[in-house]
């Protein structure tokens, strides 16, 4: 059986639900390049594993990883082994589910499939580490191939498709850059977009049933005020009409009207143009239940159907020192805990895998410096045959030669 086969197999053996992979290379054994991977049942949670699930992983990689360009690896983790002491410790991936699993493409409301769909989430510096958990938390539960982008605004100047002027009522680096979604999705097919404090509970898949290719956008089309005169990290608040509708939006990016979202638009429109959707009749507009986009301190939980979907903490999260304690803050934590747990144990693989390509590089170096020491030895040998032909030739075969032409001595 390949190396890898066996690998696999016996990464399965240990839990049946994959949290990530990764595709590595070493460049001067300091940088290390990963895509990540999803797959396994949406519902079931994952724990970080314990010591010993760790040295099976470890022991694993060690039954075969030859040279290669790359490799991938699996980590694994169930419900059992949630109660054991935990490990404490981001380009854009397409997420595949593993074979065997009830997944694949999805049907939409509009009968068609849909294959894959691409994730925008808006990101700023300030709130790094919420960008991570809410794609984490996508990734952890996703049953369909995803793409997630996140949307930076420097990397947008650099290229020269955001040059806008910051406004004092911008909150976040994302307030206007995420109306480039359709662009940058190339003005094809469904892209959804989302701001950075979301929190995925549920499968990426359920949202992506709703879609509906009559509508140009589809959102959550909430009445919301906010209550209070700041956000996040004392940024004031502002209220408008169809606020927070444009936190959460599935573009039909192949939609003719969308096409106004050009970078020039974007530049040079209004904030109340762009998130009131004023380049688009109330009709192109599609409704999404509110479970999708639950404002944290506005919407509430009556029963169990109306439990998030994705929580949005809109004022802000419990990465912010003043909203530590805010309604589903135990949920968030919860879930950086276990992101961060997972980031550790992925670099103490990702370490084991560099140090057995390393010692597999410094045996084939070994081996080669072998042969060309014996070849040097064989060029030698082959030198040294040429010299002796050389002489044989010489003095077996062109001397007789040459003494036969020689003339006869004359008698006196």
């Amino acid at each position: 059986m390949p190396a890898m086969a066996v690998f696999c197999h016996c990464i399965r053996r240990i839990s049946p639900k994959v949290v990530s992979a990764f595709c590595f290379s070493n460049s001067g054994g300091s940088k290390l390049c990963m895509r990540y991977y999803t797959s396994g049942n949406a519902r079931s949670q994952s724990a970080a594993p314990n010591q010993r699930t760790l040295k099976l992983i470890l022991a694993a990689a060690g039954l075969g990883f030859g040279l290669a360009a790359s490799s991938s690896i699996a980590l694994a983790s169930s419900e059992n082994l949630q109660k054991n002491e935990p490990q404490t410790s981001t380009s854009e991936p397409v997420i595949s589910p593993s074979p065997g699993d009830t997944v694949g493409p999805v049907v939409t409301k509009s009968g068609k499939v849909l294959n894959k769909i691409k994730i925008f989430i808006g990101y700023d510096p300030r709130e790094d580490l919420a960008y991570e958990v809410c794609r984490y938390s996508i990734l952890k539960h996703a049953t369909m191939p995803v793409e997630i982008i996140p949307i930076k605004q420097p990397d947008l100047r650099k290229t020269g498709l955001y040059w806008r002027n910051r406004d004092k009522t911008e909150s976040t680096e994302f307030s206007f850059t995420r109306f480039l979604t359709p662009f940058l999705a190339g003005f094809e097919g469904w892209a959804l977009f989302i701001d950075c404090d979301f929190l995925y509970t549920a499968d990426i898949r359920e949202l992506a049933e709703f879609i509906d290719d009559k509508y140009a956008i589809m959102c959550v089309k909430h009445d919301y005020t906010p209550k209070n005169a700041t956000k996040m990290d004392g940024v004031p608040q502002t209220v408008y009409p169809r606020k927070n509708w444009s936190s959460m939006v599935l573009y039909n990016c192949s939609h003719p009207k969308n096409r106004v979202l050009t970078p020039s638009v974007v530049n040079s429109q209004s904030g109340a143009f762009l998130h009131r959707f004023t380049w688009l009749d109330n009709d192109d507009i599609g409704s999404i239940p509110f479970v999708w986009n639950f404002l944290v301190g506005h919407n509430e939980v009556d029963d169990e159907n109306r439990f998030p979907r994705a929580i949005h903490y809109t004022s802000g999260g419990p990465w912010f020192e003043a909203w530590k304690d805010c309604e589903f803050a135990d949920l968030w934590l919860k879930e950086r805990d276990e992101y961060i747990r997972t980031q550790k144990i992925q670099r103490v693989i990702q370490d084991e895998l560099i140090r057995l390509m390393d010692n597999r590089i410094a045996e084939r170096s070994g081996e080669i410096e072998s042969k060309v020491v014996d070849l040097e030895s064989k060029v030698k040998e082959v030198d040294a045959l040429k010299k002796l032909l050389a002489f044989y030739l010489k003095e077996k075969v062109f001397a007789p030669s040459a003494n036969s032409l020689k003339e006869p001595p004359v008698e006196a």
